[in-house]
C-alpha cells in the first residue's frame, strides 16, 4: 500500500522568530519589557510562530511536569558560599562551550492566571538555566558573544536588549534602544568600558540592528561606525486594550476616588523608574515652585541613584505618602496605571534622554495632555501634540506646569492633537517596518 503523497498546494509551515525573555521575567514592568511583550504580538500578527527564550530555573534533566512547575516557581533557595563557588566554576565552563536551551512544556498544569499581564504571546517557551546572569558574568574581551543552541532551532533570533549572546547558524537581530550609558554616563551604574565593548561586538556581529528613533539611530551610526543600511528605526508602538481606551469618564472617576482618593482631571502624573535620566529631582522642584494646587502623583520604584532624585521630597516630608500635595506610589498594576493615566490633568515626563519615550505615547493614546522635554527622541514622539521644555531648566518646567494648569482650552487642544499623533505609532506601522527586516533576512 503506497503512502499518500503530500498536498503540493498546502502552505509551508510558518517560520519561527524567537525573542529573549531577559526583561519579561521581571516582577515589575520596564519599558524594555513592554517593548518585548508588544513585539511578541507583532511577530504573531505578521504570521510567524513566536518562541521566547528565558533564563529561569527549569533544566533539561527535569521531567516535563517539573519543567513547567519550575518555570513559574518564584521561590529562591539559599545557597551556601561553597556551593555557589562550585556553580560559578561550572557556569564558566558552560559559557566557554556555549549554552543549550530546551523547550518548557506549557500543558496548563500550572494555573498561570497571575502572570497573564507579564507573559508575552508565545507558541513555544525555551529555557537555559540562569542564562542571562551567567553570560554577563562571563563576558570577556576575547569571547564577547556566547553561543546559544536550541533543541528546536528558530529561523531567526531577535534580541530585545544588548546581551552578550548570539544564536548560531541563523540570522541575529539586536534591538539597541538607546546609548544612554555612553551619552549620559553619569546617569547609570554600568561599567562604561564593558558596555562599549559589548555594543561594539553586537554592532560587528549582528545581521541587523533595530532601534526605536532617529535620534538613537544617529547615535549608533556615529559612535560605532555602523553602516546606515544595517540599522533600521522601527519606532515603537504600545498596545492599550480597547477596554481602557473607551472607558466612560464617570467610570474612571469612580475608580480614582475609590482607590486613590483622587479627583478626575485634578492631579498630574509621572510614571517610570526613579533614576537620574528621568529628571525626577528637577520635576519635583519645578512642580513645587509652580505654585499650582493640583496634586502630583509619582508612580515608580526607586532604581539606581534614586536617593539624589528624591532628596528634596524626602527633606520636605517624612516617609512615603502624601505631603506638599505629592503622592508617591512604588507600584500599581497595569489596569490601575491605565486608570491613573486616563484620569490625569496632564502627564509630566521631562526626561533628559530617551530612546523612544513610551509614557508619552501611552498618555497621548489615552487622551491625556503631556508636558515633556525637547531632548533626544522625545520631539519625534511628541510632534506638535505636547508642551516641550528644556529638561535642564527647572523654571521652564515650572512655567509649563502653571500654563497647562490654568488653561482648560489648551488641555483640550493637546488631548485632541495627542490622539492624532499617537495614531502615527500604531501597531500596524510598527509591524510593517519589522516585516521589511524579517523578509530580507529570512529569504
Amino acid at each position: 500500500m503506497s503512502a499518500t503523497p503530500p498536498d503540493a498546494s498546502a502552505a509551508p509551515p510558518a517560520k519561527t522568530i524567537m525573542i529573549d525573555g531577559r526583561n519579561l521575567d521581571l516582577e515589575r514592568g520596564t519599558g524594555v519589557a513592554t517593548y518585548a511583550r508588544n513585539l511578541s504580538y507583532c511577530i504573531r500578527d505578521l504570521g510567524y510562530r513566536v518562541g521566547v527564550l528565558y533564563g529561569n530555573k527549569p533544566s533539561a534533566k527535569m521531567s516535563p511536569a517539573m519543567k513547567e512547575i519550575a518555570f513559574f516557581d518564584t521561590y529562591q533557595p539559599r545557597i551556601s558560599p561553597l556551593t555557589q563557588a562550585w556553580k560559578d566554576v561550572l557556569n564558566w565552563g558552560r559559557a566557554r562551550i556555549g549554552f543549550s536551551a530546551t523547550q518548557v512544556p506549557m500543558s496548563g498544569l500550572v494555573i498561570a492566571d497571575s502572570f497573564a499581564s507579564r507573559l508575552p504571546y508565545f507558541d513555544a517557551i525555551h529555557n537555559s538555566p540562569d542564562l542571562f546572569r551567567v553570560s554577563h558574568a562571563n563576558f570577556s574581551r576575547s569571547a564577547p558573544l556566547r553561543r546559544v543552541q536550541f533543541e528546536a532551532p528558530p529561523d531567526l533570533m531577535h534580541w530585545t536588549y544588548p546581551l552578550p549572546l548570539h544564536a548560531r547558524g541563523i540570522p541575529n537581530v539586536y534591538t539597541l534602544h538607546d546609548l544612554v550609558p555612553l551619552r549620559l554616563p553619569h546617569t547609570t551604574l554600568d561599567n562604561k568600558r564593558r558596555y562599549f565593548r559589548l555594543v561594539s561586538a553586537i554592532c560587528e556581529r549582528a545581521d541587523h540592528i533595530v532601534t526605536v528613533s532617529e535620534s538613537s539611530k544617529a547615535d549608533i551610526i556615529q559612535l560605532f561606525g555602523v553602516s546606515p543600511s544595517r540599522v533600521t528605526n522601527t519606532y515603537q508602538s504600545v498596545y492599550v486594550p480597547e477596554a481602557y481606551l473607551n472607558r466612560p469618564a464617570e467610570a474612571v472617576a469612580r475608580e480614582l476616588e475609590g482607590i486613590f482618593g483622587l479627583e478626575y482631571r485634578k492631579y498630574y502624573l509621572f510614571w517610570g523608574s526613579i533614576e537620574p535620566k528621568k529628571n525626577i529631582g528637577r520635576m519635583i522642584e519645578a512642580y513645587l515652585s509652580s505654585g499650582v494646587p493640583t496634586p502630583l502623583v509619582i508612580v515608580g520604584a526607586q532604581a539606581w541613584k534614586s536617593e539624589h532624585e528624591l532628596k528634596l521630597l524626602e527633606d520636605l516630608q517624612t516617609g512615603t505618602g502624601r505631603r506638599n500635595n505629592i503622592i508617591r506610589l512604588n507600584y500599581v498594576p497595569f489596569a490601575l496605571l491605565m486608570t491613573l493615566i486616563a484620569g490625569a490633568r496632564a502627564a509630566l515626563f521631562p526626561s533628559l534622554y530617551e530612546g523612544f519615550g513610551l509614557p508619552v505615547l501611552e498618555a497621548m493614546q489615552l487622551g491625556t495632555p503631556v508636558i515633556t522635554s525637547n531632548a533626544a527622541s522625545l520631539p519625534e514622539v511628541a510632534g506638535d501634540a505636547c508642551v516641550m521644555v528644556n529638561p535642564y531648566e527647572t523654571r521652564a518646567i515650572a512655567r509649563a506646569i502653571a500654563m497647562v494648569d490654568g488653561d482648560e482650552a489648551l488641555r483640550d487642544e493637546l488631548a485632541t492633537r495627542g490622539l492624532r499623533q499617537g495614531a502615527l505609532f500604531s501597531p500596524e506601522a510598527h509591524a510593517g517596518r519589522l516585516k521589511n527586516i524579517y523578509d530580507k533576512l529570512l529569504k
